[in-house]
């Protein structure tokens, strides 16, 4: 039984675009609620398999959705190399940070991936559940998103210290960098033997940089990915997310080799299809506060993606991740949108 969401990526457009979400596994569901306040912190319910498990697939159980993605983070490789990680209720993540050469120097350079074998096993349980036609996708942080939170310690308005660090030590951070490329590639190669049918490489932050630093720091990091991956799992599909990269995206696409592009709802049309979609699959680009909205306005939203994408490759999601608040009955009326499209 094919996936319709990997035929897409594998170059075959599909007359109804698969469909899923982003951060679908999550606070807008009760039962996500529910079980988040019996697993206590946050990377216990990643790192519990049971839980993690539950979690993948309670939005597939909702809206039989295309894909699954495995319940994880983005700062387990963090993590993994020895740094506390932590979630501070209703504040996001804290890190101890990296804000001096010195304080880099001291980063370990192999993950100890034994921290990581509950996301593996959750995997390979999903896999096992999930009917054959749903995809499974795994996923990590784009190395420079990683690093903006591993040398501020959180999140900030615009990742000054980072781009900071990256101006002022180049070298230092470019250490940063190299050590997350190469745990990535492990742990993105880990991810599809344990069952992971496709991968997304979420780069959150990658439109804060000016041109000539995004290509040294979210193109070329994410090439080198694709290429140790594909080293070891050759025909690997691959998904990349520099969210807010705008006009950058062709080269980013040229020049990373991700078998499709995730685009945020800021995206010009005309643009994307002539220049991106012609290359690649396109995933997106629905703005979540149309999704919040409902009615009148999240069906011309709908159909506003599917006219400019829906003759092309396109996977239906989100331009970014689901908000807590969304209705349920919103997302029901954004499937059933979607799956009536005669396209």
């Amino acid at each position: 039984m094919t996936q319709a969401f990997i035929d897409v990526l594998a170059g075959q457009r599909q007359a109804v675009p698969p469909i899923w979400m982003m951060r679908q596994a999550g606070r807008y569901l009760p039962e996500y609620r529910e079980l988040r306040a019996k697993a206590g912190g946050f990377l216990d319910l990643c790192f519990t398999p049971d839980y993690a498990v539950e979690v993948t697939l309670q939005p597939i159980r909702r809206f039989n959705f295309d894909a699954a993605i495995i319940f994880s983070d983005i700062l387990v490789i963090p993590y993994a190399l020895g740094r506390s990680v932590r979630f501070e209720a209703g504040e996001g993540p804290r890190l101890d940070p990296l804000d001096t050469p010195e304080k880099i120097a001291t980063l370990a350079a192999k993950a100890d991936f034994t921290k990581l074998e509950p996301v593996f096993e959750a995997l390979r349980r999903v896999r096992a559940e999930l009917d054959s036609r749903i995809a499974l996708i795994g996923f990590c942080g784009a190395p420079w998103t990683v690093a903006t939170y591993m040398v501020a310690g959180q999140g900030t308005p615009d990742q000054a210290p980072a781009r900071m660090m990256a101006y002022r030590h180049p070298d230092a951070f470019a250490k940063i960098i190299d050590i997350l490329v190469e745990n990535s590639i492990h742990y993105l190669v880990g991810q599809l033997r344990a069952g992971a049918n496709a991968l997304q490489i979420f780069d959150t932050w990658a439109g804060v940089l000016p041109p000539r630093e995004f290509l040294r720091w979210s193109v070329e990091p994410t090439r080198r990915i694709v290429e140790g991956v594909r080293k070891a799992v050759p025909d690997a599909k691959i998904i990349g997310f520099p969210r807010g990269a705008a006009g950058l995206l062709p080269d980013y696409v040229a020049t990373t080799g991700v078998n499709a592009v995730s685009i945020d709802w800021t995206a010009e049309p005309a643009m994307i299809r002539e220049r991106v979609q012609s290359k690649v699959a396109v995933q997106g680009n629905l703005d979540p506060l149309a999704l919040i909205a409902g009615g009148a306005a999240l069906d011309r939203a709908v159909d506003d993606v599917l006219a400019n994408y829906g003759k092309g490759r396109l996977i239906f999601n989100l331009g970014h991740g689901i908000q807590p608040e969304t209705p349920i009955a919103h997302v029901e009326q954004m499937v059933r949108r979607v799956r009536d499209y005669k396209g």
